[in-house]
């Protein structure tokens, strides 16, 4: 069989002369004992012959059912790995990948990058949950300690660890964030802060209201995207910004393209607002703003030119950022919503401009008014299936998830069936697939049984219901008279 054990301190064959072993060379010096000759694993020294023997023979179990892992090659420290090995092996979409590496750099990095991958264990991964809440919130730990497993499930395709540390130590919960129902606006609030938005940038409410768009694809969305014939509005794109501030078009969320009903209010509003500021020609690249490197990236980089239908003042992409700041929050604060919390002074020449500073919460930013869209047609009765097809979600569940609780008549018919089996003095009510009586003196009987109730049989029957719909008849006791 495959591997042995070597003594590096004495030689192979005992001494003709003496018949005992003689020195090597490296008597006395390093690990005496070598495992050696197992096919794909890497000779390793022991102090003692036990150390060694008990060594060689898990290796062995471990190769032969394909489940080898050199601990040396877990001796690598988690920035090291992460850096030279998992983070270049990455393919993320521009949007994707900003976000996720300044989460690693900036906390997982900083907690554990010292440590090496083998050392991985239980106590390291509270300490580490520990650190992480006190630095973010339980929303974004929750995203980061995905991350974290991530990194740990590609080292155990990497052969470097046998077992993903998270998922063997079940005790070590990971973040959950706080379960927090979506928000929708009253038509008040709505109409109050489109009324305190530039004229030009009111459409994006009555984008975000009417499709329920996501922010990047309000301001992505083309001209031509408008089919008024067919009373719909394609979701072809979004605009999306880099780590660096760069520009492009990509898919929606999910790589998922769809179709959203035009409601006739919104096709008038979308043909005013194209009237008063025609539509903005803008070319950028597709997918990722990096420079391409060969004729593939050069390809599916290529630069594309969407008629904007949302522009700046000179006619300029949005970029999300300032618009946020300098229109959208300013529009909450002029409904009432939210107000300022600092100011920010700006010398300019011989003026001095202040600027006041808003901080507002999430549910009150751009995608609110998404979730207002999903409430509108939930509380109407649209069907789930329609409306998870409109918004781009995977499936059905992801939008029973997010806005169940906009759904005002759900339980209630449940609620009434059961309040009627517990009230009192209730004749008892039988289901109405059961056996009816009605329904039964239409059966036509088949000859035995006519022949029976001809001679004046006194018949005991037996009715059996095997399914839906269906009925067996079953003469037990015939007595005639």
């Amino acid at each position: 069989m495959a591997g042995y054990i070597e003594d590096r301190w004495l030689k192979k064959r005992p001494d003709k002369r003496t018949g005992k072993r003689e020195r090597t060379t490296l008597y006395g010096t390093g690990k005496r004992y070598r495992v050696k000759g197992i096919p794909g694993v890497q000779d390793r020294s022991f102090e003692t012959s036990e150390d060694a023997k008990q060594w060689l023979a898990t290796a062995k179990t471990d190769t032969k059912r394909g489940e080898f892992v050199d601990p040396r090659d877990g001796e690598i420290s988690l920035a090291d790995y992460i850096v030279d090995h998992w983070w270049p092996s990455r393919t993320d979409e521009p949007s994707t990948a900003g976000p996720m590496r300044s989460r690693i750099w900036n906390h997982i990095i900083p907690i554990l990058g010292d440590l090496s991958l083998r050392d991985i264990d239980a106590s390291a991964l509270r300490s580490f949950k520990a650190a992480l809440l006190t630095r973010v919130e339980d929303t974004t730990a929750e995203v980061i300690w995905g991350h974290f497993s991530s990194i740990l499930n590609s080292a155990v395709d990497d052969q470097r660890l046998l077992r993903n540390p998270i998922k063997v130590h079940r005790s070590v919960k990971p973040p959950r964030r706080t379960e927090k129902k979506a928000k929708a606006w009253a038509r008040p609030i709505v109409d109050a802060v489109r009324s305190h938005l530039q004229a030009r940038y009111r459409f994006a409410v009555d984008l975000g209201l009417g499709l329920g768009l996501r922010q990047g694809e309000a301001f992505g969305l083309a001209e031509d995207d408008f089919d008024f014939e067919a009373g719909v509005v394609h979701i072809r794109r979004q605009l999306r910004w880099d780590i660096k501030g760069r520009p492009y078009f990509c898919l929606p969320k999910g790589g998922k393209t769809r179709t959203v009903p035009l409601p006739p209010n919104l096709a008038a509003r979308a043909h005013d607002h194209f009237r008063r500021f025609p539509s903005t020609a803008c070319t950028l690249p597709w997918r990722n703003p990096e420079p391409p490197t060969n004729a593939l990236e050069t390809k599916q980089r290529k630069p594309i030119t969407v008629q904007l239908v949302l522009t700046t003042s000179h006619g300029n992409r949005i970029y999300y950022r300032t618009w946020n700041d300098k229109s959208w929050k300013p529009a909450l604060a002029g409904a009432g919503l939210i107000q300022a919390v600092g100011e920010k002074v700006r010398r300019d020449g011989g003026r001095i401009r202040r600027t006041p500073i808003y901080a507002a919460p999430r549910e009150d930013m751009f995608h609110v008014l998404r979730h207002t869209y999903a409430s509108v047609q939930l509380e109407a009765g649209e069907s789930v299936v329609s409306l998870s097809v409109w918004l781009g979600h995977a499936s059905p569940k992801i939008t029973l998830d997010h806005y169940a609780h906009f759904m005002p008549g759900a339980g209630r018919r449940g609620l009434a069936a059961m309040d009627s089996w517990l009230g009192q003095d209730q004749p008892q009510i039988v289901p109405e697939k059961s056996l009816l009586t009605g329904w039964i003196k239409k059966l036509t009987p088949n000859p035995q049984v006519k022949e029976l109730i001809a001679s004046g049989a006194t018949m005991n029957v037996k009715y059996k219901e095997t399914a839906p719909g269906g009925l067996a008849v079953n003469i037990i006791d015939v007595l005639t008279v």
